[in-house]
């Protein structure tokens, strides 16, 4: 008697049947490549559209129509759920989103993206995934070349800065304490982290991964433009040394997330050679700077550290994600840290090179080829236009800044080092306050009644945030080639209009 876990096939069951109907199905992605080209595009980087279309959580449920049912719907009905889900989104390639560290529209990424999720690619292994397995071994030769490293490193793309910060605190205590791969934390010492006042919460959030703990992560006190202070960072290194505890990893910051700071990276690698200590630099920000002779001063001594975070996304633009994680290590560390040997997957008697099979380097399995959004849009543009694009950027930043200094009812947190300017407004009613806890209460309220205001109305979006204890202000990102400088004015024309009745 047959089991009833068995599977019984029925006469009339389709499985000689075409999976799919290839007219129909080419149809409608004709239908829905136009559509995304008309309004997730064209329509969406036209300034005289809005950056957003805002309706509160519970609203904009109603109008996506969410739930999930039994049957499936019409393509018409489809395809409306998709115009739906443009309409309602953010635009981020929109000339007036200056929200995030990322912006703008790549058309070479933008294709590169759409080609990948046809073909829906894995990097882990050669035989499955050859094209972009090469590519992405070119992408990270040229990077690791453009940091510095002259006798080659390592790498891989990721799934975001967050998790490249987590594999170098990861590689930098297995390279200290290899053990703990097999026996786990109980094989280590208390271990200490350090990192600046200014760094990526990603920091901390690794250190509780791993099991290394919050309290661990030491935090290196900055100065006022936001860069670590070298001296205070080999005072609290000795300091833990002194109580026991064991340093391994020092994390600097080429770009913050705020004040687009950078830290004294040749100063900070001095002091981890000295006492042997793991340096890595999240450049997930700043690492375009790189590309650019006249900035690149910025991250003098980038070839002294051992790892490196760099976000192509960011600055230069190419499609989320595009994540890179460089090592200078050349002993198949990234190998060894992660390796797990899958038999299904890293076969050794296969017919090809193994050393292109680079699935067991990486924490995750299935893994998307990244890479090939920066490669096809660097091919595309070459070294010098991607140069030209940061140049750019900063450029329009310093106009900004020169432009609020100008202004009546602004004023600059810092002078820029990079693409972030931070700024308060200050509206008519508060300008002849002194400058005490009454002023700073009321001034802390302005930027959050003018953030509403402008999604409101959709005309653009810019960041704000209180810092150390300063009340709330305006922090402009400029990226995007699509700007110019009468945006900028804009941008500081229409927080005026919104907020001078404040």
């Amino acid at each position: 008697m047959a089991s009833s876990t068995e599977t019984h096939i029925e006469d009339n069951d389709p499985l000689d049947d075409p999976p799919l109907d290839f007219a129909a199905t080419e149809s409608f992605l004709r239908q829905a490549m136009t559509m995304i080209l008309e309004d997730a595009v064209k329509k969406a980087t036209d300034v005289r559209q809005k950056v957003c279309e805002w309706h509160p959580p519970e609203e904009l449920k109603e109008l996506l129509d969410l739930e999930l049912r039994d049957g499936g719907e019409s393509e018409a009905r489809i395809l409306e759920l998709c115009r739906d889900a443009i309409r309602y989104s953010v635009k981020p390639t929109h000339p007036h989103f200056f929200n995030q560290l990322f912006a703008g529209l790549e058309p070479y990424s933008l294709v590169a993206s759409f080609i990948t999720e046809a073909l829906k690619p894995s990097l882990y292994t050669y035989e499955v995934s050859p094209v972009f397995t090469l590519m992405e071994n070119a992408v990270l030769k040229k990077l690791i070349q453009t940091v510095g490293w002259e006798e080659g490193g390592d790498g891989l793309f990721n799934a975001g800065g967050s998790m490249s910060n987590m594999y170098a605190m990861n590689l930098a205590r297995y390279r200290h304490f290899p053990e703990i791969k097999e026996l786990g934390n109980s094989a280590a010492p208390r271990l200490a982290v350090f990192t600046s006042q200014e760094c990526h919460y990603s920091i901390s959030k690794a250190a509780a991964l791993m099991g290394i703990g919050t309290k661990n992560v030491f935090v290196v006190p900055s100065d006022k433009r936001g860069k670590m202070i070298p001296s205070t960072l080999e005072e609290q290194i000795k300091s833990i040394k002194s109580e026991g505890g064991v340093p391994f990893i020092v994390n600097a910051t080429a770009g913050t997330t705020v004040l687009g700071a950078f830290d004294p990276i040749d100063e900070i690698a001095d002091i981890c050679e000295k006492y042997k200590l793991w340096l890595h630099v999240d450049a997930c920000w700043g690492g375009a700077v790189l590309m650019s002779n006249k900035h690149k001063l910025l991250m003098k001594g980038i070839h002294r550290v051992d790892s490196v975070a760099w976000n192509p996304h960011k600055m230069l633009m190419a499609c989320l994600q595009c994540s890179a994680f460089l090592v200078r290590d050349k002993s198949r560390l990234l190998q060894r840290c992660h390796s797990a040997r899958a038999s299904y997957l890293f076969q050794q008697d296969k017919f090809y090179d193994l050393s292109y099979d680079t699935g067991d380097k990486s924490v995750q399995c299935s893994r998307k080829p990244d890479a090939f959004k920066f490669w096809l849009m660097w091919k595309a543009l070459g070294a010098s236009e991607l140069e030209q694009r940061v140049d750019r950027a900063l450029a329009m930043a310093r106009y900004l800044a020169d432009e609020i200094t100008k202004r009546e009812g602004f004023r600059l947190l810092m002078e820029p080092e990079y693409a972030n300017v931070c700024f308060w407004y200050i509206p008519p009613s508060l300008r002849d306050l002194p400058d005490g806890p009454e002023f700073q209460e009321k001034l802390h309220n302005v930027a959050p009644v003018v953030k509403e205001r402008m999604m409101k109305k959709g005309s653009m979006m810019v960041g704000y945030q209180p810092h150390r204890g300063q009340a709330n202000f305006f922090r402009m990102v400029v990226i995007s080639p699509q700007v110019s400088r009468q945006d900028m004015d804009f941008v500081l024309d229409e927080i005026h209009s919104l907020g001078k009745d404040l």
